[in-house]
């Protein structure tokens, strides 16, 4: 028996059966998941009558699991550039903790059984939408769009925005026009939000030779996109009011959401040199965060409270 070739193997075996619970879990970018789970329950609460709530913790489950699958396999592909950039090269693949053939075997597995968990639990037009994310995420954006593009996250960005459809998918067994315009949301506010990162983080990317934004188009063209992007996400936010299924108060939200976030896009727009120019852009990419969590947060308030309504009237009934 040689050994020749073979001690980085035995070393990353090592390295990988020594990986800790924490490791795994990191593997499913839990924030990225929370954000998935956060905006599905939107869509869920969508539904006109409501869903049995066993079949609706199981669906999020499953939408939850399969958002954390597509996170492993993206870092089971990225892990060479995530080596080379400074915000991921602790990630538990770069560092060693956990082998790619372990991250692949950890992501696939859990793709399957999210995909046929949501179809046995609530309908297979669920399970199909949730496995074309899951194959959107991994082989369009991971392994295509992301190395060769700058319109990466415009055209990735759709998987990130399909979890309101597939829990609204789930609970009534079909596809709307508000778990469309959730969509629309996410879709349109995932290139201003992370090209305010690039922003901030280009260095980093060209580093990894990854074609994002700043580092194909410049800075100046990507400020240009941040906000004519944000010029149609303000008023996009607004139609869940426009279009009935969401109150008065989420359009007053919107409205007022929509130009502070016109106002810090303009502000990355016109200052375009020195600190203050990443603090403008490092401003953004965090209220952003805030914008999408209120709309998302008002919607599932506002549904929870009507439902909560309708259940007391059959019950007084």
């Amino acid at each position: 028996m040689s050994f020749v070739g073979e001690s980085g193997s035995i070393t990353k075996a090592v390295a990988g059966s020594e990986a800790n619970p924490g490791d795994y879990i990191a593997l499913l970018k839990p924030r990225v998941m929370s954000l998935v789970i956060f905006t599905a329950i939107a869509g869920l609460l969508l539904a006109p009558h409501g869903v049995n709530p066993v079949i609706g913790f199981a669906s999020l489950l499953a939408i939850a699991v399969g958002a954390g699958a597509s996170g492993a396999l993206n870092m089971w592909y990225d892990a060479d550039i995530d080596a080379v950039m400074s915000r991921t090269r602790k990630r538990p693949i770069p560092s060693g903790r956990v082998t790619g053939d372990e991250a692949l075997a950890f992501g696939l597995t859990l793709s399957f059984l999210a995909v046929f968990t949501l179809g046995i639990v609530a309908n297979w037009l669920a399970a199909a939408l949730l496995a074309f994310t899951i194959f959107f995420y991994v082989v369009i954006y991971t392994m295509w769009l992301k190395r060769s593009t700058p319109q990466n996250i415009v055209i990735g960005g759709a998987a990130g925005a399909f979890p309101p459809i597939v829990a609204y998918a789930a609970a009534t067994g079909d596809i709307s026009l508000a778990s469309i315009v959730l969509f629309s949301i996410i879709f349109i506010w995932t290139p201003p939000h992370f090209w305010a990162l690039a922003l901030v983080k280009s260095a980093d990317y060209a580093k990894a030779g990854i074609p994002m934004m700043p580092n194909v188009k410049g800075a100046a063209h990507t400020r240009l996109e941040i906000l004519l992007y944000s010029l149609v996400l303000a008023p996009v936010g607004v139609l869940p009011w426009i279009l009935g299924f969401a109150s008065v108060v989420y359009g007053i939200l919107a409205i007022a959401l929509g130009a502070a976030l016109l106002f810090l896009a303009a502000r990355v727009y016109a200052v375009r040199t020195g600190e203050a120019a990443d603090r403008c852009a490092k401003s953004l990419f965090g209220f952003s965060i805030l914008y999408l969590f209120l709309l998302f947060a008002e919607i599932v308030i506002e549904r929870s409270l009507s439902l909560g309504f309708e259940l007391a009237a059959r019950l007084g009934a």
